[in-house]
């Protein structure tokens, strides 16, 4: 009997210590929950377009979201090189199921709907939407949803952007396109009138990948989206960590200098309110 007790304790004691050690790795780099512990894996698109990210390279460190990646892993403990890039298209970021890395960054936003198939950060970001046209479009002289009603607008498939264009300003059938490239061309192609995306993406449009095109307007916020934020297979508990250092960046004002050195737009911009 005394001998059976004495088993039973050891491996109570056993469990006891190995449930200790596991517990002592959580929020560390070797981490358990991780994707790869001793590593912080990172999905984000291909390509990668300023100023989000810079020369198609997540792992330079420049560009808002590659640094603020940087900025994240260095509070949670880990070296540069240990932070690994993984790529995937935008509807495999927003659509359910396993997940080959930690967590996903590409300027996705908060839903509701979305947050019904997977599980995401704290919003770390909350960009503006903006118009983008050619030079002699109509939408130039728009100043009100029922002049945006009166012209060709093209936007980028799965995304809020569409999601705004349909049922923020009721465009019945908008071109949609796959990519950005393509979405770039028609507008070049004068295949449709107008363009809506994220301000910082056509502040970069307008500057580089399109020069010849110009910020139309700024639109009204949506309701139905809370920002950007960090997207995790539905029900990753690393969450809970990763919005700690979140939390700590916006207080010691990093995520607002990142903003400042990468994001920030013309004040005078028309904005159009309905």
């Amino acid at each position: 009997m005394s001998i059976k007790i004495s088993l039973l304790s050891s491996l109570a004691v056993a469990a006891t210590l190995a449930f200790g050690t596991a517990h002592a790795q959580d929020n560390t780099p070797d981490d358990p929950r991780l994707f790869t512990p001793g590593q912080l894996t990172v999905a984000t698109s291909d390509p990668v377009f300023p100023p989000w990210m810079m020369d198609n390279d997540p792992s330079n460190g420049e560009g808002f979201e590659s640094a603020f990646v940087y900025a994240l892993a260095e509070k949670m403990g880990f070296a540069p090189d240990d932070v690994v890039w993984v790529r995937e298209t935008f509807d495999q970021a927003i659509a359910p199921g396993a997940k080959n890395y930690d967590f996903g960054i590409q300027q996705i936003s908060v839903t509701e709907d979305r947050a019904q198939i997977a599980t995401f950060s704290d919003v770390y970001y909350q960009p503006q939407k903006a118009v983008v046209a050619m030079p002699g479009s109509a939408v130039e002289q728009a100043s009100s949803f029922a002049d945006l009603l009166q012209v060709r607008w093209g936007v980028m498939i799965g995304t809020t952007d569409l999601d705004y264009v349909e049922q923020i300003i009721g465009v019945d059938e908008p071109a949609v396109y796959n990519d950005q490239v393509g979405l770039f061309q028609a507008l070049q192609g004068n295949q449709i009138d107008a363009v809506a995306t994220e301000l910082p993406t056509a502040l970069y449009l307008t500057a580089v990948q399109v020069p010849d095109a110009t910020i139309a307007a700024i639109l009204p916020p949506d309701e139905n989206d809370y920002g950007h934020g960090l997207i995790f297979e539905q029900g990753n508990d690393l969450v809970e960590w990763v919005n700690e250092a979140i939390a700590e960046l916006q207080s010691e004002g990093v995520i607002d200098a990142l903003v400042a050195q990468y994001l920030i737009a013309d004040p005078d911009l028309p904005v159009i309110t309905e």
